[in-house]
């Protein structure tokens, strides 16, 4: 690790009646990509305003060297007495030049004379984020960057931060953001801090070996207090081992739904004659909705059977929220029609989060002040209950606007889980969580029995829940996709590629029907079965290797080239699973 240019050092600080932390060392090198991991409630978003220097400590010393800007991008922008999203961004005497502020907001696409009071929350995003890359920074402090961002915007940033030459220091729950631009980590964990010279990619193999190491020397000591302080540990490596298995059951879901849409662009999910007609509960019929000259659905129709999880996915302003109005009943269609099964009943998780009154205890929102609260015609104490969802019981009595945003959305999420419902609406459902909770929500989602529509820019989180996605680009067209994001992205891509043209010749006599497969094709189908059996054998014997708690320290080297090979194996796995999939859909159709 360069020299730092920023550092802290013994730093402490009191909340409450007690230390939040106290003696964390930390340094930043001119290089650094570090993402800020911890749970909600760990203090990142107090540390990074430490670090940033807006809030003093109570114990420690910040060193900066002289010269150095920082710079914070907060989590809430304060736009208070700011008449437009311009003097938001030009005021103070950290000002950034004019010239470089419209600059980054032509590419982010804000205006900034928009009036700050009518903003959307995308748009006192970017103006936010305008503000401090247009501030020149030598150091770039991030708290969660992505949220209210579309895909667009999103894309554009981490090719920003791709080239920038200064260090930045980023909290986000978005997986793929933190995978593809961050170099080391900072763990914030009850208390502590720890660093590793590890990107985000590797940071959960290296959490499985602290907390197994952690418990090894619980039990060595037979430390039942200590055991049990680890309850939210051991859970969280539980759920990612059972994620696992979710995900491979998610594959054969997007397998059976591919085979069920025909082909490629044909929107009904189930044909007229399906067996599956009787489990439609909802039936969209050459919908189109428009506003003004404007057309945002233009002829969809699609299928949604009992269980399926929908994904909706686009730019700011594409039509997303519209859609799912109109697939929800909230909306009437311009032409078509929308039916929805007479038993559909739905629970609705919106982005304000507007049920959560903040003088109310967590006791009043979830067990209407009680003890007990029937979860799915299941009575469970609320103790108990709070722990499921990652929650220190102590925190009953606690005032919901003492809660921090993550905490909120979780004690939202348990709330409406509770209740029996077959439809689940989530609107940006990851905002403000932490990487943990959802962990949670993905495991939840997957044991949901009734259908679910999600509307997320988390493109990692919709790869681990959904098994349709349906992609707007904003001219009408919805894209119907079997699969999650990376799969809407590659027929994207596809789709806009420019097809090779190529001299005018005579049509060649049309070739006779296919009647088997290809000599290459027939060797895969029969061989890519124990390929699959090799690569997953592989992926165990290095996962085993990887779960050595001495390995990260007592061989680096080894324990990043273990990461990286079961990264690219289990890339090889899905590769060949999808192409044996491909394959075999192609032995059905020959008979």
């Amino acid at each position: 690790m360069a020299a730092p240019i920023l550092a802290y050092e013994d730093l402490g600080l009191i909340q409450g009646s007690g230390w939040l932390f106290r003696n964390l060392n930390l340094q930043v090198g001119p290089r650094d990509r570090l993402a800020l991991i911890g749970r909600n409630g760990a203090g990142k978003t107090t540390l990074l305003k430490l670090i940033a220097g807006t809030i003093d400590s109570d114990e420690g010393r910040r060193v900066v060297v002289p010269g150095t800007r920082v710079v914070l991008l907060e989590q809430d922008p304060n736009l208070a007495g700011f008449a437009t999203l311009a003097d938001y961004v030009m005021a103070g005497d950290d000002a950034p030049e004019r010239h470089e502020a419209d600059a980054i907001a032509d590419q982010l696409g804000i205006d900034l004379s928009r009036e700050s009071g009518s903003a959307s929350g995308g748009e006192r995003r970017r103006a936010a984020i305008v503000r401090a890359l247009a501030q020149d920074p030598d150091v770039l402090l991030l708290d969660e960057p992505t949220n209210h961002l579309d895909i667009g915007a999103i894309d554009w940033l981490e090719q920003w931060l791709g080239r920038f030459t200064g260090a930045f220091v980023v909290i986000s729950h978005d997986r793929t953001f933190l995978t593809r631009l961050t170099k080391q980590t900072l763990w914030l964990d009850r208390g502590t801090i720890r660093r590793a010279e590890i990107g985000f990619g590797g940071f959960e193999a290296w959490t499985e070996t602290v907390y197994a190491e952690e418990q090894r020397q619980a039990e060595k000591l037979d430390a039942r207090l200590k055991i049990e302080e680890h309850w939210l540990q051991r859970g969280v490596t539980g759920r990612r081992r059972r994620n696992q298995g979710r995900l491979s059951k998610l594959k054969d879901m997007r397998a059976e739904r591919a085979a069920m849409m025909g082909p490629q662009g044909a929107a009904n999910l189930v044909t007229s004659s399906d067996d599956n007609k009787t489990k439609v509960v909802i039936d969209a019929t050459h919908v189109t909705k428009s506003f003004g000259p404007r057309t945002i659905i233009n002829d969809l129709n699609l299928r949604v059977t009992r269980g399926d999880r929908i994904g909706i996915v686009g730019q700011n302003g594409a039509g997303k929220s519209t859609l799912l109005k109109l697939l929800t009943g909230e909306i009437q269609p311009d032409s078509g029609t929308v039916k929805l099964a007479k038993t559909l009943d739905g629970v609705v998780i919106d982005q304000q989060r507007s049920l959560m009154a903040p003088e109310k205890t967590v006791r009043e929102v979830l067990a209407d002040g009680g003890d007990w609260i029937d979860v799915l015609g299941v009575r469970k104490h609320i103790h108990g209950y709070l722990k499921e969802f990652l929650f220190d019981p102590s925190l009953t009595e606690a005032k919901i606007g003492t809660l921090s945003g993550g905490e909120r959305s979780r004690l939202l999420l348990a709330r409406e889980f509770a209740r029996r419902s077959n439809l689940l609406v989530l609107d940006e459902p990851t905002n403000d969580l932490d990487l943990e909770t959802l962990d949670l929500l993905q495991e939840v989602i997957a044991d949901y029995d009734g259908t679910v529509l999600i509307v997320s820019h988390d493109r990692d989180f919709l790869d681990r829940t959904v098994t349709v996605t349906l992609g707007l680009d904003g001219s009408g067209t919805v894209d119907v996709v079997a699969g999650g994001y990376e799969d809407w992205e590659r027929r994207r891509k596809a789709k806009a590629e420019p097809k090779k043209t190529t001299a005018k010749v005579d049509a060649p006599a049309p070739s006779p029907a296919r009647t088997k497969l290809t000599y290459k094709d027939q060797r895969d189908y029969d061989l890519l079965p124990k390929r699959i059996e090799e690569i997953e054998k592989g992926i165990a014997r290095d996962e085993k290797l990887l779960a050595d708690p001495n390995l990260y320290t007592r061989d680096f080297a080894r324990f990043t080239s273990l990461s990286k090979a079961v990264e690219t194996a289990r890339e090889e796995k899905d590769a060949a699973e999808m192409r044996w999939l491909e394959l075999a859909e192609q032995v059905e159709a020959l008979g």
